[in-house]
């Protein structure tokens, strides 16, 4: 049996990953972090994961990216494995999370469901051909209205799908307002909708001439991510030091 421990187990997806957990014969949430301690979960929670001394094989973070830089740093300390699904984290962020899985095992993906990992494979596929035919690339995402980073995590993933089949030629262009000219032969256009309560919705458009092609994926409940951050903690517990996402997970 695979333990355990969630931090950020107060959250939205906190909660999702304690209710699936729990019906799960293969894992066992043996302890949780978060601020504000207790609220139920049926484990105890520490207000910070330096302060926990349960015993555990991997850690499952779903909290905000303020959290990740003290989280990483205790899980470098105890040599705990750690699926990060938070999004949002900056560039020097991401860089310390590559250079934490010198030491222990790191899983890091933009999102943890399976079926926007398959999203980006064939987002890549369809990239490499339609590229070459002259095609345009524009990228549609949209959350709910308490998601505070924007574009999604999800969105840049898919965007560098793109752009790893095109030779890192292209350019991301946010907004399309503050200047007046023509579409770039070399851009990616990523435009971000927030509202009501969307799960998550990513809508990539390749538009030629005369036809588009279009590929698209849409959350209907967390739980799906809450799966896919469980499947990961199963994988990562045990494996060698290293840098993971959900492509090594779904094989």
């Amino acid at each position: 049996m695979v333990r355990i421990i969630l931090h950020g187990c107060n959250g939205k997806m906190g909660r999702v990953i304690t209710e699936l957990a729990a019906s799960d014969a293969d894992v066992e949430i043996v302890a949780g972090v978060d601020p504000l301690g207790e609220a139920g979960q049926g484990y105890p929670v520490f207000e910070s994961l330096c302060a926990c001394d349960v015993q555990a094989d991997v850690v499952i973070d779903f909290s905000n990216a303020q959290a990740v830089d003290s989280l990483l740093a205790c899980c470098l300390q105890k040599k705990l494995p750690v699926v990060v699904c938070t999004t949002g984290l900056s560039a020097e962020q991401t860089e310390r999370l590559k250079e934490a899985a010198g030491q222990i095992p790191v899983l890091r993906s933009a999102n943890m469901s399976l079926g926007v990992n398959l999203l980006m494979k064939l987002v890549r596929e369809a990239a490499a051909v339609l590229r070459e035919a002259g095609f345009d690339c524009e990228i549609v995402e949209r959350h709910h209205n308490q998601k505070v980073d924007a574009p999604s995590g999800t969105a840049l993933a898919l965007a560098d799908s793109v752009n790893q089949a095109c030779g890192g030629q292209m350019c991301y262009q946010y907004d399309r307002t503050k200047e007046r000219r023509k579409r770039g032969r070399d851009e990616i256009g990523i435009q971000s909708v927030r509202g009501g309560s969307i799960v998550g919705e990513h809508e990539v458009i390749f538009a030629g001439m005369d036809e588009v092609v279009e590929l698209n994926h849409r959350a209907y409940s967390r739980g799906i991510f809450g799966k896919g951050a469980v499947q990961a903690a199963k994988f990562l517990a045990g494996k060698p030091t290293g840098l993971y996402t959900m492509s090594d997970v779904i094989g």
